[in-house]
């Protein structure tokens, strides 16, 4: 049988800085494939609507890093946890904060929402499994068993079951109404990163960093088939909605898999990386990866991709001829998932949980949860996803529209590429969007829009650039057709003077990396300095940003005055990097500094003393100069204005 020609069927959708740090998790709604949550550094969670520049929501109220976030099936509640072990859960629609969840004595590593009640399951770098009960404020019941890090969790379709995997290399399926494990999958050689039920039979499958897929048989307890040879370790794996196949998130692809008896049906390269999360809809696949704090969405179209009948032989190597293999027509069907129609009953508990358990709200935690906020960035639409849920509906909710597939290049005429589609935006419709028909209104012939005070670091468009400045000017309508050397002209007017701009960074980029490389980084800071350029001095400190170790006193009084600069300039990304490293100067030497100032003299002549007194002087008067800056910016509204109150609190000793 031939092999398949592998399908182009991805392209990237969008990427966005999600957070100021970097992203530490993050994940899709499923229900509609549109909803994006990021768990960041900076211990906020983000929510983000796919394809759309803009933050939602921002939630706050961690004071450690985010590392596990996970969406409900309706989408109206989110739950995080953090590098602390403390779990809490927003409610979106009232954008406020429901629970705080304390018990875990390590990093949250894995989350999961009940599909039927309100019940919530974490999974901890201190090997236990707690289920929570959101209504109720407390631990339900506590699963112990594995030995390492508890990776992922999900729960069966019909709430009866929790399955778990874990960096112990195995996979555990615990009963939810005996409050027990059923039974223990071995085999994995290496840690178990994620695992996924069947939508519809007693089937599991488990991914691994050994590079492998395993399915299970959730009524005999055994392993069905095993997948072999994946490009890299298994992070992402997600069933088709009818259960015909099984999508495996692969280094730069994605390939469709089959599991009796074990193939690979089709291969899609995808240049998305390491993929951390997979969600279906409307016919199409949506991916999401990140890399420290940008986050990127592609999109597969699986209509144009094979998910049964033909086999796919190069990933998946199978020693017995095709014509031997069982079909997966005539296999048994397994049993099916019995979902009920009401909210599930409360798990049994089988055993009396301990005060620290079960305990019941205190002020504290009524404290953490007033300190709990939900910033919404973008109230319209916020108010498009979330408030439309709760009118009482008596259609059906608006499907959204599938994410159109990028022209062919030598279909793109120069008309479309200079002017973009005025009805772009609506190729995009919020998911369950129930918005009441409006009477039309007279629009006013809108104002020309003012450049920005702040020109952000992530934009659609070139600031203060007009694709007609680069085209002559039409003043008699027969003159309407240009001659080619005409328009080429035209075009290519600014674009020497564009080069030499690019070309003079360029060489003073490669005069500071010389003097780097010789590890002299003050020298080389002095270098980058005296070039005069504020671009070059932003892409050293970026680099040295990342090290905190580099940092000294003397590279202080070298790089303090250029953050002054950097902290007034119009251009977010500078604003940005100037904040970070104030940061860095403040938590570092700031103590250091008014100790030395407020010491005695000493007796004697120490020269070493003296020049450190130098240096702090120096650093204190400049840090004076800076604080009233950063005083004067505090009162701006987000994400600058809450980096300036942090520098401002910082720097409150200065006074």
């Amino acid at each position: 049988m031939a092999t398949p020609v592998v399908t182009k069927t991805a392209w990237k959708l969008q990427e966005i800085v999600a957070h100021a740090s970097n992203v530490s998790s993050l994940v899709l709604g499923k229900a509609s494939g549109r909803l994006l949550a990021t768990g960041g550094d900076d211990c906020r969670v983000n929510l983000w609507s796919i394809n759309k520049p803009n933050c939602i929501m921002s939630l706050t109220g961690h004071t450690s890093p985010v590392e596990s976030v996970r969406l409900n099936t309706p989408e109206e509640l989110i739950v995080a946890g953090s590098q602390s072990g403390s779990i809490r859960v927003w409610d979106l629609e009232a954008a406020k904060i429901l629970r705080t969840l304390m018990g875990h004595k390590a990093n949250i590593c894995s989350l999961d929402f009940h599909p039927y009640g309100e019940f919530v399951a974490s999974g901890s770098q201190d090997t236990n499994i707690k289920l929570w009960d959101i209504r109720r404020k407390g631990c339900v019941f506590r699963y112990k068993g594995h030995t390492q890090a508890v990776r992922c969790l999900r729960f069966s379709p019909d709430g009866k079951w929790l399955a778990s995997a874990a960096d112990d290399h195995t996979v555990k399926l615990w009963d939810l109404t005996a409050g027990k494990m059923m039974s223990e999958f071995p085999g994995h050689t290496g840690p178990v990163n994620v695992v996924e039920f069947h939508p519809n039979e007693y089937l599991l499958a488990s991914g691994s960093s050994d590079r492998t897929i395993r399915f299970w048989d959730l009524e005999k307890f055994q392993v069905v088939s095993c997948i072999e040879g994946e490009p890299g370790p298994v992070r992402s794996v997600l069933f088709n909605p009818d259960g015909c196949c099984l999508y495996s998130g692969c280094q730069d692809s994605l390939r469709v898999y089959g599991w009796e008896p074990e193939r690979c049906f089709d291969v899609v390269l995808v240049s998305w990386g390491k993929v951390a999360d997979l969600a279906v809809c409307n016919d199409q696949l949506i991916g999401v990866a990140f890399s420290q704090s940008n986050v990127s969405s592609y999109v597969v179209d699986l209509t144009r991709v094979t998910r049964t009948g033909t086999v796919a032989q190069d990933p998946v190597q199978d020693s017995r001829p095709l014509a031997q293999q069982p079909a997966h027509p005539s296999a048994p069907l397994r049993r099916i998932y019995e979902r009920p129609g009401t909210a599930c009953s409360k798990p049994q508990r089988v055993k009396q949980n301990s005060e620290s358990e079960r305990r019941s709200p205190s002020s504290e935690d009524d404290r953490d949860e007033r300190e709990s906020r939900a910033e919404i960035q973008n109230a319209e639409e916020y108010n498009e996803i979330f408030q439309p849920k709760n009118s009482i509906s008596r259609t059906p909710p608006r499907r959204s529209e599938p994410f159109p597939a990028p022209p062919e290049d030598d279909m793109v005429s120069a008309k479309e590429v200079a002017k973009p589609s005025p009805a772009m935006d609506s190729q995009f419709p919020v998911p369950n969007l129930e918005v009441p028909p409006r009477p039309p209104a007279v629009t006013p012939t809108p104002a020309p829009k003012a450049e920005p005070t702040i020109i952000p670091a992530t934009r659609n468009e070139p600031i203060g650039l007009k694709a007609s400045d680069f085209l002559p000017a039409v003043k008699i309508p027969q003159q309407a057709e240009l001659v080619d050397e005409d328009a080429m002209s035209q075009i290519r007017k600014g674009h020497d003077t564009m080069c030499v701009v690019l070309t003079s960074r360029h060489k003073n980029l490669d005069t500071v990396r010389a003097v780097w490389t010789t590890g002299d980084i003050k020298t080389s800071v002095d270098s980058a300095v005296a070039i005069n350029d504020l671009s070059v001095v932003v892409d050293l400190l970026n680099i040295v940003n990342q090290k905190a170790s580099l940092w000294k006193l003397d590279l202080c009084t070298t790089v303090l005055p250029q953050i002054e600069k950097l902290l007034q300039s119009k251009y977010e990304s500078y604003v940005q990097t100037g904040c970070t490293s104030l940061k860095l100067i403040l938590q570092r030497f700031l103590p250091l500094i008014t100790d030395i100032l407020a010491a005695p003299p000493s007796v004697g002549v120490d020269i070493s003393r003296e020049e450190r007194l130098h240096k702090c002087r120096l650093c204190y008067k400049q840090l004076k100069s800076i604080s009233g800056l950063v005083k004067s910016k505090s009162g701006l509204s987000g994400r600058h204005g809450s980096a300036f109150r942090e520098l401002h609190l910082l720097m409150a000793s200065l006074d």
